[in-house]
């Protein structure tokens, strides 16, 4: 396996996907979490079975495929039921990473998961790099970009660990409060910083 492992994470809206890209496109090897978690839930898949038992028909749209839509509304407000989604799709997920990781030649792997902190996965990785942003700047991304309502985006937000939670687990921050241009020279930097770290 590669030797250093790098939980990158950050709040909705923060510019994980832009950070990601930009590590990848350094050749950096980049795992996602959300695409891996996407894979694990595709038509024959036995955790889509697992939730079809758990969560009822409800949740398959006529296709066959997951209704991801209707999934969320069901375990949003539900604690419990969000657990049990979780118990399902979190050791999957782990395993297919770590599996994915150990076949790597870059320097070093990037994890992208946006809830690394929230679910207790600091002990995979051996920094955690935070993409860190105002809440009112976040707040102003996820509108634009997804053109959800202040509550809706309240409710995600609360549901989430609050950013000076995730400042204090972070090792590393990368600040996402200017351009791409910007995001990218920072991650540029990191990417050098990482590169001395993997050669250790």
């Amino acid at each position: 396996m590669t030797s250093l492992k790098i939980g990158l994470t950050g709040g909705i809206g923060s510019g994980k996907t832009a950070a990601s890209d930009r590590f990848a496109a350094l050749g950096a090897e980049v795992i996602d979490t959300d695409i891996l978690s996407r894979e694990l839930v595709e038509p024959g898949q036995p955790a889509l079975d697992e939730i079809t038992k758990t969560f009822g028909a409800g949740v398959l749209a006529a296709d066959g495929r997951l209704d991801r839509g209707a999934l969320r509304r069901l375990i949003f407000n539900d604690p419990t039921m969000r657990r049990q989604l979780e118990d399902i799709l979190h050791p999957r997920i782990r395993a297919e990473m770590l599996r994915r990781a150990a076949n790597v030649s870059a320097p070093y792997v990037v994890f992208v998961i946006p809830l690394l902190i929230e679910a207790g996965q600091q002990a995979l990785v051996d920094r955690i790099l935070l993409i860190d942003v105002p809440e009112t700047l976040q707040r102003q991304r996820v509108a634009d970009r997804d053109g959800d309502d202040p509550q809706h985006i309240d409710q995600i937000l609360t549901a989430q660990t609050d950013r000076q939670t995730r400042r204090q687990h972070a090792d590393d921050v990368i600040h996402n409060d200017g351009s791409l241009a910007d995001l990218e020279a920072r991650v540029d930097a990191m990417h050098k910083s990482y590169l001395r770290l993997a050669k250790r």
